[in-house]
């Protein structure tokens, strides 16, 4: 994928600093930690970026995505014991709503760093990858 790269450093990144202070602070700290580490390595990054969200071309909010990297990929940090549901679902709404191809949700609260990346499959970059699991659904629906 075309931001493989940009979001495996971004990952490294996430791993020194949870390697370096471990789980248990708060979301705030590990967020302070990671912009410092992201500067180390020279990646272009917004902290706390407000972004206005659209439904169908008209504002009705905005919010604060945790990082805006490389104008193209979102990152959404948590500090809690267990990823759930909701925070995965959470990251890939935050894609659709800011139209981004690509983003990541990183978890610095449990004992090892959680991290997924999560895909705006109705984003033109991804009509590929989009294809790829539909054709991986239907042969796992067949069988």
């Amino acid at each position: 994928m075309k931001h493989e790269e940009i979001t495996h450093k971004i990952i490294g990144c996430a791993m020194k600093v949870h390697n370096t202070i471990g789980n248990g602070f708060q979301e705030v700290i590990y967020q302070r930690a990671l912009a410092i580490e992201m500067g180390r390595q020279n990646l272009c990054f917004q902290r706390e970026m407000g972004m206005t969200i659209l439904y169908e071309g008209i504002k009705i909010g905005k919010r604060r995505v945790d990082f805006f990297v490389e104008e193209n990929i979102m990152v959404e940090i948590k500090a809690v014991i267990k990823l759930e549901d909701v925070h995965l679902a959470q990251a890939m709404n935050y894609c659709q709503a800011y139209n981004l191809p690509i983003g990541l949700l990183i978890n610095f609260g449990a004992r090892s760093l959680e991290f997924k990346r999560v895909y705006n499959l109705n984003h033109p970059e991804n009509k590929d990858y989009k294809s790829n699991i539909l054709k991986s659904l239907n042969l796992k629906n067949h069988n």
